[in-house]
């Protein structure tokens, strides 16, 4: 990793350049997915990376020499890879509001109904004490069931969120290839 004034790069030397791409992927080499192991060891330099700081991927080809439209075929892999990351992460938010919002309404319903009950149940117990501790045993229930959406608004979307920006910075990120030498007239 090497920081400039402007661009903090990550540098990454492969033999060619199929070793970026991933082998399982049926299409054409010129519309080839970026090979996930490639992906997942950006993102995690990435996510090393200041907050601020603009990312720069550098590859150079030790064995293969590399032209101009190499260049820009990688370039334009590696911000689709990161644009379809960004989508995806979006629709894992949004998935996640939605399930957020649904849980939300069921649990204050859950609520509401564990109050009803409680005052109902209340009334049906002679000892004073043991109607207090199963009508607050019963409304204890009924806050329990709004955990799991209080944990989605709270705390679970953060990740998604950030994960979301990441993948957005890198989906900007100006991507340089070099090749070597050997092989050329």
């Amino acid at each position: 990793m090497e920081e400039s004034a402007e661009t903090l790069w990550l540098d990454l030397h492969v033999a060619v350049q199929k070793q970026l791409f991933n082998s399982m992927d049926p299409a054409p080499f010129r519309k080839r997915d970026l090979d996930p192991v490639v992906s997942a060891y950006i993102v995690d330099w990435a996510e090393e990376a200041p907050l601020r700081a603009t990312l720069g991927l550098r590859v150079t080809l030790t064995d293969e020499p590399a032209s101009a439209d190499d260049a820009a075929l990688l370039r334009a892999a590696v911000h689709e890879n990161f644009n379809r990351r960004v989508a995806g992460t979006r629709r894992e938010l949004r998935r996640l509001f939605r399930d957020g919002r649904i849980s939300l309404a069921i649990g204050l319903g859950f609520l509401a109904i564990a109050i009803a009950i409680s005052e109902a149940v209340g009334g049906l117990i002679a000892n004073e004490h043991y109607a207090l501790l199963v009508q607050e045993s019963v409304v204890i229930g009924g806050w329990v069931a709004l955990w799991h959406p209080i944990n989605i608004f709270l705390y679970d979307w953060w990740p998604i969120r950030a994960s979301t920006k990441l993948y957005e910075r890198l989906s900007r990120a100006d991507v340089q290839l070099s090749g070597s030498e050997r092989g050329q007239p």
